[in-house]
């Protein structure tokens, strides 16, 4: 097994530096002249010992410096550029290992030779010989691709991703989208790829929307980076796309500008709302949690599904009819400031002002939920979001809808979702839930519904096939629970701030300086595998990720698009070209 390791590893760049320590975790290598060395790259060396097989070390190369070796002070320099001064420049890179074959940790021997780490060695320093199943994430700096253990993400060993990065230049909802496509068209998850689901929320503007558009901007360079990676360039091939209706819209029509076709409305009804008991995440703010109407709400969702009737659309309460979400929430008031009726409503030990702060924060949602909670819509179908119903993607559009609104629309559909998995039983097909401003729905300080759901997702989530794909700006912000069960971790542009922050101890100090400068499409991976983090970048998007990138997608993937159709009739998808993703 060390032969293999050794075996043909590159060329040969340098020696292991005796003027530092070397360790069996870190070690320098003095760069041979002529030859280089860059952040990332794979080394192999070998370390003989007696009356034993030898010890192979393999490492990726976490600093380079360069310095002049006789100068003495910082003003010699300029006699050394002049020829006046002998020196001579010295390169030196430092090397964090990453596997030691026989796993006997000795430190490399000074002087011994250091080769560059090339096809196969490659692939056993970084592990990759070891996944059964590895899917494509992108390409290293060495232009050679870096693969995920698929293990780690459908929850075999583990499961979940979390994203960080600063919004519109760490990319992280194109590299979640990505994943998404490497891990439903690479094969390595065979027929559970092909039953399995992803649940895609869209928070800004209507970039998501064109998943099954072939993008009109790809190029043959593009493909054949994708071909590289052992994936067929083109669009997502089966989608479904739910919006909201729109504001005062009677016919329920869906609240897009881009996409004409192929859109469904999206909505519960009066009676579903009152029988599953979804006034929780009316209130779904963590702050709400804190704050002692939460007891009323409880009680008042009890009530409701207790005595609320469906009646031709609405529902009947006590024989009064309700036909929108403003009739019942004025009905729920009305009981609440009645002597008579508010200790059934309510609870006989709530104060009345406790009471009137539960009303008045209801009464503020009859704006935002007015279109979403609907007595006048009923016969209409589809309206529930349901993944196992839907298409191999689902895209739920709530860019349109206010804070108040998409707290809601997140947390029942993942509350509905997560409660058909657990009746299930079973952890396949899969569900695959990419969420954007994680730390929004799962703040670490307070607790709520969607809080509560989010983290039995992250606790229970693998047990039963839903895996959580996260992405946020400020890791340090996000339920502490929820992050460390995430599997897999990945970084793109970090905030100078952020990257300071114990969340990001797993990338070492380089990479962590790295992280303030990256690209858009550079990301860092950490993986369980491999014990750093690998930089990537991972190949332009080839599906559209605006209306203007748009091809025409195959006709089997459309919904309600008849041929005389033209689905792209409007333009105007509320992003600019400054989004580009690269």
């Amino acid at each position: 097994m060390t032969d293999d390791l050794l075996d043909g590893p590159g060329e040969a760049v340098g020696r292991v530096l005796g003027t530092a320590d070397a360790t069996p975790l870190t070690f320098w290598t003095a760069v041979s002249p002529g030859s280089y060395l860059q952040l990332d790259d794979v080394v192999v060396t070998r370390r003989e010992l007696p009356d034993r097989e030898p010890v192979t070390i393999a490492g990726v190369v976490t600093q380079v410096r360069a310095r002049h070796e006789g100068a003495q002070f910082d003003s010699d320099v300029f006699a050394i550029a002049d020829g006046t001064l002998p020196a001579q420049v010295q390169e030196a890179a430092e090397v964090t290992t990453t596997r030691v074959d026989p796993e006997l940790y000795v430190p490399p021997t000074p002087g011994a030779a250091v080769f560059r780490a090339e096809g196969d060695a490659r692939a056993r320093a970084l592990h990759f010989d070891r996944m059964e199943r590895r899917i494509p994430m992108g390409m290293g700096r060495d232009g050679v691709p870096v693969y995920l253990n698929a293990d780690f993400l459908d929850g075999t060993r583990g499961a979940h991703v979390s994203i960080s990065g600063i919004s519109g230049v760490a990319t992280k909802t194109s590299f979640a989208t990505f994943l998404l496509y490497s891990v439903f068209r690479s094969g390595v998850l065979g027929g559970d790829a092909v039953n399995a689901k992803a649940l895609i929320f869209n928070v800004k503007g209507e970039d998501l929307l064109f998943l099954d558009h072939p993008n009109a901007r790809l190029d043959d360079p593009t493909r054949a980076a994708y071909a590289k990676l052992g994936l067929d360039a083109g669009a997502f091939p089966d989608v479904r796309v739910y919006a909201p209706p729109r504001v005062g819209d009677s016919s329920g029509t869906p609240d897009v500008s881009s996409r004409l076709t192929g859109v469904d409305s999206f909505y519960w009804t009066l009676s579903e709302f009152c029988a599953d008991r979804l006034l929780p995440y009316v209130f779904a703010d963590a702050d709400d949690e804190r704050q002692q109407y939460t007891m009323v709400v409880h009680s008042v969702a009890a009530h409701l599904a207790r005595y609320a009737q469906p009646a031709d659309g609405g529902v009947s309460i006590d024989g009064v009819r309700l036909g929108s979400y403003a009739d019942l929430v004025d009905h729920v008031v009305e009981q609440l400031n009645d002597d008579e009726t508010r200790g059934d409503w309510a609870g006989g030990a709530v104060g009345l002002g406790t009471v009137n702060a539960f009303a008045r924060r209801l009464i503020g949602s009859k704006k935002d939920l007015g279109r979403l909670i609907r007595g006048d819509l009923a016969t209409r179908r589809p309206h529930s979001i349901n993944t196992a119903e839907s298409a191999q993607v689902t895209v739920v559009d709530l860019h349109n809808l206010p804070d108040r609104a998409q707290r809601f629309v997140v947390g029942v559909t993942l509350k509905s979702e997560f409660e058909r998995k657990e009746k299930a039983g079973t952890a396949k097909p899969l569900l695959f839930v990419v969420l954007d401003e994680l730390n929004k729905y799962a703040p670490r300080e307070g607790s709520s519904p969607i809080k509560e759901v989010l983290l039995d997702i992250a606790e229970r989530g693998r047990s039963l096939g839903v895996i959580l794909v996260g992405a946020q700006q400020t890791a340090s912000e996000v339920e502490r629970r929820i992050v460390t069960n995430s599997a897999i971790r990945v970084v793109g542009r970090l905030d100078p701030a952020e990257a300071s922050r114990p969340e990001y101890g797993f990338l070492p100090p380089a990479q962590r300086q790295r992280a303030l400068l990256a690209k858009p499409g550079t990301m860092f991976v950490n993986q369980p595998d491999i014990p750093v983090p690998l930089c990537l970048e991972f190949p332009f998007p080839a599906w559209a990720t605006r209306v203007s990138e748009a091809g025409r997608p195959p006709s089997q993937t459309l919904r309600s698009i008849t041929q005389s159709a033209d689905p792209f009739a409007v333009v105007g998808s509320g992003s600019s070209d400054d989004d580009i993703p690269f």
